[in-house]
C-alpha cells in the first residue's frame, strides 16, 4: 500500500512548482527568468508597474519573511524591506538576485517540507491566520508575481520590434 504525502509535503512541493517548474499552468517562476538579462530585468516599461528585477527581490523577500515567520518572528514587510532596492544593473548583479532568490526559495520549501502536520494550523506570529493559509498564500504570490513578469517580458518584446 503506498503511503500518502503529509500536507507538508504537499505545500512544499507546490512551493517548488510555482518557483522552479514542472506546474499545471505554465512556465514558473525561473522558467520564465532563463532568457532574462539584466537590461530586461532593470527595464521600467510600464509607468508605475515594478521591474521584472523588483518583483524578484519581492519574491525572495517575502519567501525570507515566511521563514521568519516559522521561527517564530512577527513579520510584516514595508518599505524597502518588501520592495528592496535595485542595484546598479549589471549582469553579475542581476545572476547574483536570481542566485538568492533561489537560495531563500530553497530554504522555504526544506523547512515546509520537513514541518509537523501539526504546525501548518498554528497561527502566524501576529496575524489572524494560520501556517497553511500563509504558504499557501506564498505559492499563489509567486505565481502571481510569476504572471507579471510573463506580461513585462511581452511588453518588452514588442516594444523592441516596433523599434525595428
Amino acid at each position: 500500500m503506498k503511503s500518502v504525502p503529509s500536507e507538508s509535503i504537499l505545500l512544499a512541493d507546490q512551493l517548488r512548482r510555482a518557483f522552479e517548474g514542472v506546474a499545471w499552468h505554465g512556465p514558473a517562476l525561473l522558467e520564465l527568468l532563463e532568457d532574462v538579462d539584466a537590461g530586461t530585468a532593470a527595464a521600467n516599461t510600464l509607468r508605475g508597474v515594478h521591474s521584472i528585477w523588483e518583483l524578484v527581490m519581492h519574491i525572495a523577500a517575502w519567501d525570507g519573511a515566511a521563514c521568519r515567520r516559522l521561527s517564530g518572528e512577527k513579520v510584516q514587510l514595508t518599505g524597502v524591506a518588501n520592495f528592496p532596492i535595485v542595484p546598479k544593473p549589471t549582469e553579475a548583479a542581476w545572476r547574483k538576485a536570481v542566485a538568492q532568490a533561489k537560495r531563500q526559495h530553497d530554504v522555504l520549501v526544506k523547512t515546509v517540507g520537513t514541518l509537523p502536520e501539526s504546525r501548518l494550523r498554528e497561527r502566524v506570529p501576529g496575524k489572524k491566520y494560520d501556517f497553511y493559509f500563509m504558504l499557501q498564500g506564498i505559492a499563489q504570490h509567486e505565481l502571481y508575481h510569476a504572471g507579471q513578469i510573463a506580461i513585462l517580458k511581452k511588453t518588452q518584446a514588442i516594444a523592441a520590434a516596433r523599434k525595428s
